[in-house]
C-alpha cells in the first residue's frame, strides 16, 4: 500500500525517473512535447497551492521561537549565498538572459523538498518546516533587489512587468492566498482539516508532473542554446560543493546543535527552482526558453547531488561527535 510517507521518502527517485522519461519523450517526439506548453501554468499553479498549503503560515509566530537558528538561516541564504553566487557568476559569459536564469534559481532558497532531504540527511526537518514562511517572504522581497544589484538597470528592461506580474499573481499569489485561507478554515472546521490532509498528497505527484511537462516541452527547443546551458553546470556543481562548508562554519558561529546545523546545510545548498520557474516562463519569448532551461538544469544537477548529500552530510560534513 502506498502511504504519503513512502511517497515522500522515495520522491527523489521518482523525480529522477520522470526527468529521464520526459527528456526521452521530448527528444523523440519534440512536436508532441511542445504541445504540453499549454498545461504548464495550470500544473504549476496546483503544485504551488499544494506546497503552500503545507507551509504553516498560521503558525508564523512559532517561526521566531528559535531566533538563533533563524538568524543563521537568514545569514546563510541572504548574505553568504548572494556573495558566493556573485563570485561564481564572474566565470560566466556576460549575457544578461543567462545570468538572469542563474540568479533567479540560486538566490532563492528551497521551501519544499528541502524538508524531505533534511529528514533523509538526519537533520532537524521540523525546524526547517516551521521556518519556511520566513524563507518564502524574505526571498520574494529581496529577489528583485538582488537582480537589480547584480544585473543593473538591464534587469528592469529584460523583465516585462505585465506578464511577470500576471504570472506572479496567478501562479504564486492566488495559490498562496487559497492555501492560507484553507489553513485558517482548518483551525475552525474538520472539513478544512480534511482538505489540508488531502492537499498533502499533491506536492510529490504534481512536482513530478511539473518536471515532466516542463522538460518534455522545453528540451526540444534548447539545442540552439546548448553551449550556454553547458556552461552553467560547473557553476551549479561548484555552488553545491562550496555551500555545505560555508553553512557548517555559520552553524558553528551561531552555536547550533547537530540537527539544526545539518538543516542549515541543506537549506543553504537547496534552491527554489520550481517556485521561480513561473517567473522565468513569463519572460519575453526571446529568452524564456533559455532561462527556463537554465533553471531546470539546476534542478537536475541538484537532485543528483542531494542523493550524495543525504550520506555525506551526516557521515562526513557534520558528524555527531562522541565525547
Amino acid at each position: 500500500m502506498v502511504t504519503r510517507e513512502k511517497l515522500e521518502n522515495n520522491q527523489v527517485w521518482l523525480y529522477v525517473i520522470v526527468l529521464l522519461v520526459a527528456a526521452g519523450f521530448g527528444l523523440v517526439a519534440p512536436n508532441l512535447g511542445a504541445k504540453l506548453d499549454v498545461t504548464i501554468s495550470l500544473v504549476i499553479a496546483i503544485l504551488m497551492y499544494s506546497m503552500f498549503s503545507q507551509i504553516p503560515f498560521t503558525s508564523l509566530k512559532e517561526s521566531f521561537a528559535n531566533r538563533r537558528f533563524i538568524w543563521a538561516l537568514l545569514t546563510v541564504n541572504f548574505v553568504a549565498v548572494p556573495v558566493v553566487v556573485w563570485l561564481l557568476a564572474r566565470f560566466l559569459p556576460d549575457y544578461p538572459p543567462l545570468l538572469l536564469g542563474v540568479y533567479l534559481v540560486l538566490l532563492t532558497p528551497c521551501i519544499d523538498y528541502v524538508i524531505v532531504f533534511t529528514a533523509l540527511g538526519r537533520g532537524n526537518e521540523k525546524i526547517i518546516l516551521i521556518s519556511t514562511p520566513i524563507l518564502f517572504i524574505t526571498q520574494m522581497l529581496l529577489l528583485p533587489l538582488y537582480l537589480i544589484l547584480f544585473i543593473g538597470s538591464e534587469a528592469v528592461t529584460i523583465v516585462d512587468p505585465a506578464p511577470f506580474l500576471e504570472a506572479f499573481l496567478g501562479l504564486i499569489v492566488i495559490p498562496l492566498g487559497l492555501a492560507i485561507a484553507l489553513q485558517i478554515i482548518a483551525k475552525k472546521s474538520r472539513a478544512g482539516i480534511r482538505m489540508i490532509d488531502l492537499s498533502a498528497w499533491l506536492p510529490v505527484p504534481f512536482m513530478a508532473l511539473t518536471l515532466f511537462v516542463v522538460v518534455a516541452s522545453q528540451i526540444g527547443k534548447v539545442s540552439a542554446d546548448i553551449n550556454l546551458i553547458i556552461k552553467v553546470i560547473p557553476i551549479y556543481i561548484a555552488f553545491m560543493i562550496i555551500m555545505p562548508f560555508i553553512s557548517k562554519v555559520i552553524a558553528k558561529w551561531f552555536k547550533l546543535d547537530i540537527g539544526s546545523g545539518r538543516a542549515l546545510i541543506f537549506s543553504g545548498s537547496t534552491r527554489n527552482s520550481l517556485v521561480v520557474l513561473p517567473l522565468a516562463l513569463a519572460l519575453p519569448d526571446t529568452m524564456n526558453t533559455l532561462v527556463a532551461a537554465i533553471i531546470v538544469t539546476q534542478t537536475i544537477v541538484e537532485l543528483a547531488v542531494e542523493l550524495m548529500y543525504i550520506r555525506l552530510v551526516p557521515n562526513f560534513i557534520m558528524r555527531k561527535t562522541t565525547n
